[in-house]
């Protein structure tokens, strides 16, 4: 079975910046899906990005221009590069992905696509 585990969390200052990390393991696979999600204290959770095999990504309205989802396949894993952090970007941050029985555009808004889930990483800006 796939799994995931979150790194690079932490607290930082309004208009810093801060990456994390998803190391994936199990087995391979020439299509993925990865997601990145977060819930805020008091708030559901919410897609924040999304990239698939193809490359392409995808970016909540929130945190479009700010973050950025990239990944390395020789280490088998992904980040979330966040910068220009605001107060409101404070939550626990979750990787996941894609189950094998979906295919078809990689996308976060599909929340329930994803099957495999992190234990979670927190970040807290401070104003």
């Amino acid at each position: 079975q796939v799994q995931l585990q979150e790194s690079g969390g932490g607290t930082v200052q309004s208009g810093g910046s801060l990456k994390l990390s998803c190391a994936v393991s199990g087995s391979g696979y020439s299509r993925y899906c990865i997601g990145w999600f977060r819930q805020p204290p008091g708030k559901e959770r919410e897609g924040v990005a999304s990239i698939g095999s193809n490359a392409e990504a995808m970016y909540g309205d929130s945190v479009a221009g700010r973050f950025t989802i990239s990944q390395d396949h020789a280490n088998n894993t992904w980040y979330l590069q966040m910068n220009s952090l605001k107060p409101e970007d404070t939550a626990m941050y979750y990787c996941a992905v894609r189950g094998r029985s979906w295919y078809g555009p990689c996308s976060f808004r599909l929340a329930h696509t994803f099957a495999y889930w992190g234990q979670g990483t927190q970040v807290t800006v401070s104003s």
